[in-house]
């Protein structure tokens, strides 16, 4: 017989309505806004995948810098962080200061101490702010794991996070080589094909061999040559 879900917090959002943080037994948990799940401690695959993919190139880099976009129930950051070494920078945006109270308190034991650990750096901000301010900070990866991924009915051009402007933003945030890497419930042709001709090469992923399989977009920037170089100090991205 399984066990009642108990509710350990919730409070309501601007536009979204409720959102929740629920529990039963020990690690299970849900974060749920209004009726929807958006996280469930037991599906991680992908999660764990998104990270993986997205910072497998940095295992031996010197002093690798990583943005993630999205906190959740830090299973991504967790899988990014096992990953990197004790010299690497991630900075990880969160829209909700409560989410990140979370990870600190009831769902830490879930990635052992993830948000809390001394490479993480956590900010309350919109990940596409972040992104574009980077000026010359630029990042080794960039990794997003937010509710709501690329979809068809995303706005080719104008979508803060998956239009073709922000990919060029996302694109001027990251070191030559470096990974931007994005989570998906479905795969999206349109937002392949804008990362393929925003300067990235680019695959998409199927974590798992069963069950439902959601998507995950591996895309590197290229290597930019001497005039692309050249035209790039005068390019805004506003």
């Amino acid at each position: 017989m399984a066990l009642p879900w108990k509710t350990l917090d919730r409070f309501v959002t601007e536009d979204e309505g409720t959102l929740e943080l629920r529990q039963r037994g020990q690690g299970d948990f849900i974060i749920s806004l209004g009726s929807r799940v958006l996280m469930n401690s037991r599906a991680q695959r992908s999660e764990i995948a998104l990270g993986e993919l997205g910072c497998q190139g940095l295992k031996g880099h010197p002093g690798p810098r990583v943005l993630v976009g999205g906190l959740g129930m830090g299973i991504t950051l967790r899988a990014v962080l096992d990953l990197l070494p004790e010299t690497a920078e991630v900075v990880v945006a969160e829209l909700n200061p409560k989410i990140s109270e979370w990870c600190l308190g009831p769902l830490a034991e879930l990635t052992n101490g993830a948000a809390s650990d001394p490479r993480v750096r956590v900010e309350i901000a919109d990940v596409s702010d972040l992104i574009r301010t980077a000026g010359a900070a630029r990042f080794d990866a960039i990794i997003l794991d937010l509710y709501r991924g690329p979809h068809p009915q995303t706005d080719r051009h104008k979508d803060p996070i998956y239009g073709s402007r922000a990919i060029e933003r996302t694109r001027s945030a990251l070191k030559s080589g470096g990974i931007f890497a994005v989570w998906g419930e479905n795969p999206d042709a349109g937002f392949q094909a804008r990362l393929a001709s925003g300067g990235f090469s680019v695959r998409c992923e199927r974590p798992g061999k069963g069950g439902y399989r959601h998507a995950v977009w591996v895309a590197e920037k290229k290597v930019a040559r001497k005039s692309e170089k050249t035209a790039g100090r005068n390019e805004n991205f506003k």
